[in-house]
C-alpha cells in the first residue's frame, strides 16, 4: 500500500461523512420545502428560476472548474512554489469575477428570453411568468458564488484539507431549509425567500472556506495577472471538462425523452430508483474520486509514474470493494426497500414493482460507475481532461443506441440496463487507454474476486431474509460486518487498506 493510498482513504472518509451529512440535510430539505412552497404556481417559478443558474454550476462550477484546477495547481505548487501557485489562484478567481460578472448582467437583463428557453410553456401564464423572472433575477448571481466556492474546493484540496469543501453543499441546504420557513411563518411569498435564500447559500459556502484558507497562508490580497501562464493552461483543460459535463445532461435529457414513449409512469420509475443508485454513489463514489484527484495530481506533477498507477489501482480497487456490497444490497433488496420508501397514496403495488425492476437493472451499473470516477481523477490528474471526454460520447450513443433497441421488450427497464451496459464500456475503455499508457492494470483481479464472492453470499443471505418473512432492515449491520469480516478472513488488500488507514486516522 503506497502512503498516498492511505491519504486517499482517510481523506474519502471525510468528504463520506461530510457527503452524507448534506445529502440528510438533503432529504429534510425537500420535506421543509414541499411543506413550505407545495407545488402550486409558486414553487413551478422557484424551481425553474433555481433551475438556470444550477444548470450553470454543474456545468462550469464544482466538477468542470475544480478538475481543471487541481492538476495545475498542483503542478506550480510543485515546481515553483506556493506563493507562485497562490498567485495562479488568484488570477483565476479575477477572471471568474469578470467573465461570470458579465454573464450575471446580461442574465438579470434577458431574465425573461432566458425563462422561455428552459420553460416556453410559461409564456401562456403572465402571472408565472412574472415571479420566475423575478426570482431569477434575484438568485442568478448564486453562480459567482459557488464558481468562487469551486475554486476554493480546489486550492483546500490540494492542500490536503477536504472537510469545508465537503460540508459547503449543507451551508445551502441550511439557508434553503430556513428562508423556507422563515417564509412560511411570516406569511410572506416563501418562493421570494427561497431565491433569497439561495444567494445567501452561496455566500454562506464562500465564508465557511475562508478561514482553512488563510490558516494555509491564503491572502486574496496579493500579486494577480491576467495573463498568468497557470490560469491560460487551466482555461484550456477546463474546455473539454465543461463539454464533458453537458455530455451527462444530454444524456438524461435523452434517456428521458425515450422514457416519453412509453407507458405513463415509466419516467417516474427511472426517476425514482436513479435517486436510490445515486446515494451510495453520491456518498463514497465521488468521495473517492475528490480525494484522489490531489494525489494523483501531485504524484504526476513529481514524476513518481509507478506509484502513480500503483495509487490508481489501490483507489479503483478500494472503490470496488465498497460499490460489489451495495451493488449485491440493491439488486437483491430492491422490491422491500422501494415498498418501505414510497408505497403511500398514489404510489401503489404496480408502480414499486416497476420501480424495484428499474433498480435492479441499473444496481448491475453502479460498480462501473463508481470505478470510473478515480479513473477520470487520474485522467485529469496527467491534464489530459480530452480522452474522458470522447470515451464519454462513445457511451453515450452506446446508451441510447442500446435503450432503443431494449426499451422495444422491456420497456423502461431496457433504458435502466442500458445505462448499466454503457457504464461498463466507460469503466473498460479508460481503463484500458489507463493500462497502456501505465503498464498497470488498473483493477486489482484478485481482490476482485474476493469482494464478489462475498457480494454474492451476503446478496443471497439478504435475499433469503427477505423470502422467510424476516425484519430484512434490522440485519443490514450484520450483513455489513460479514462482509467486512469476510474480507479480513481472507486477507483482502482492499480491507486491510482501509483498516489501516482508518485506524491511522484515529490514531
Amino acid at each position: 500500500m503506497t502512503a498516498e493510498s492511505a491519504n486517499i482513504v482517510r481523506n474519502a472518509s471525510v468528504v463520506a461523512g461530510a457527503t452524507l451529512l448534506s445529502r440528510i440535510l438533503g432529504f429534510v430539505r425537500d420535506l421543509i420545502v414541499a411543506f413550505a412552497l407545495g407545488a402550486g404556481l409558486p414553487a413551478d417559478a422557484f424551481f425553474v428560476a433555481f433551475r438556470i443558474p444550477n444548470l450553470l454550476r454543474r456545468l462550469f462550477g464544482e466538477g468542470s472548474l475544480t478538475m481543471a484546477f487541481v492538476p495545475v495547481f498542483s503542478r506550480v505548487k510543485n515546481e515553483q512554489g506556493q506563493e507562485a501557485a497562490f498567485d495562479m489562484a488568484r488570477s483565476a478567481l479575477v477572471w471568474l469575477l469578470l467573465i461570470l460578472g458579465v454573464i450575471t448582467v446580461l442574465a438579470i437583463a434577458g431574465a425573461k428570453p432566458l425563462v422561455l428557453m428552459i420553460a416556453p410553456g410559461f409564456g401562456r401564464n403572465p402571472e408565472l411568468m412574472s415571479l420566475t423572472v423575478s426570482l431569477l433575477r434575484i438568485c442568478f448571481p448564486y453562480v459567482i458564488f459557488i464558481c468562487g466556492v469551486a475554486l476554493c474546493m480546489g486550492i483546500l484540496n490540494s492542500m490536503g484539507h477536504f472537510l469545508a469543501p465537503a460540508l459547503a453543499p449543507c451551508a445551502l441546504n441550511l439557508a434553503l431549509i430556513g428562508s423556507a420557513l422563515t417564509g412560511y411563518y411570516t406569511g410572506n411569498n416563501v418562493a421570494v425567500f427561497m431565491a433569497w435564500g439561495v444567494l445567501i447559500g452561496g455566500l454562506l459556502q464562500w465564508f465557511l472556506q475562508q478561514p482553512y484558507l488563510r490558516k494555509f497562508g491564503l491572502s486574496w490580497r496579493g500579486s494577480r495577472s491576467l495573463a498568468n501562464p497557470g490560469v491560460k493552461r487551466m482555461g484550456k483543460l477546463m474546455l473539454p471538462t465543461v463539454f464533458g459535463a453537458a455530455v451527462y445532461q444530454i444524456n438524461i435529457v435523452l434517456g428521458t425523452l425515450l422514457a416519453s414513449f412509453l407507458p405513463v409512469g415509466s419516467v417516474s420509475y427511472l426517476y425514482y430508483s436513479d435517486r436510490l443508485v445515486q446515494f451510495p454513489l453520491g456518498v463514497f463514489g465521488i468521495a473517492v474520486g475528490t480525494a484522489a484527484l490531489p494525489s494523483l495530481s501531485a504524484l504526476c506533477a513529481k514524476g513518481k509514474d509507478r506509484e502513480f498507477a500503483e495509487t490508481l489501482k489501490n483507489t479503483v480497487g478500494l472503490t470496488l470493494f465498497i460499490s460489489l456490497p451495495a451493488m449485491a444490497g440493491l439488486v437483491t433488496l430492491a422490491e422491500p426497500l422501494i415498498q418501505l420508501l414510497f408505497q403511500r397514496g398514489a404510489f401503489n403495488a404496480m408502480a414499486v414493482t416497476a420501480t424495484s425492476q428499474a433498480l435492479m437493472a441499473y444496481g448491475i451499473g453502479l460498480p462501473f460507475i463508481a470505478m470510473s470516477r478515480p479513473l477520470v481523477s487520474a485522467f485529469y490528474a496527467q491534464e489530459d481532461t480530452k480522452t474522458p471526454v470522447k470515451v464519454a460520447i462513445l457511451c453515450l450513443a452506446a446508451n441510447v443506441s442500446i435503450g432503443y433497441i431494449l426499451m422495444q421488450s422491456i420497456a423502461h427497464v431496457g433504458l435502466a440496463l442500458a445505462v448499466s451496459c454503457s457504464s461498463m464500456l466507460n469503466f473498460l475503455l479508460l481503463a484500458a487507454i489507463m493500462w497502456r499508457r501505465t503498464g498497470v492494470c488498473p483493477l486489482p483481479w484478485a481482490g476482485a474476486s474476493k469482494s464478489l464472492f462475498l457480494s454474492c453470499l451476503v446478496g443471497a443471505g439478504a435475499w433469503c431474509s427477505v423470502s422467510y418473512g424476516i425484519l430484512w432492515f434490522l440485519l443490514i449491520p450484520v450483513w455489513i460486518l460479514i462482509y467486512g469480516g469476510g474480507s479480513l478472513l481472507l486477507k483482502s488488500d482492499d480491507a486491510l487498506i482501509l483498516m489501516n488507514a482508518l485506524r491511522r486516522r484515529r490514531a
